[in-house]
């Protein structure tokens, strides 16, 4: 089950430089994350000020 990121997600990029796999890029609207590439470490989750990321 991989995360995904939600819609309040500020597009402040710190979860693309957390993330272990590089597996989160920035998208038009938010940041987005790989499902294919992402290990469910929640290092992402843990780091967004305002808590986007969620296991899906």
């Amino acid at each position: 089950m991989a995360y995904i990121i939600s819609d309040e997600c500020i597009k402040c990029g710190a979860c693309e430089s957390e993330c272990p796999v590089n597996a989160i890029s920035e998208g038009d609207e938010k940041y987005v994350i790989d499902a294919d590439a992402c290990i469910e470490c929640g290092a992402c989750a843990g780091v967004c000020p305002v808590s986007a990321p969620s296991a899906e």
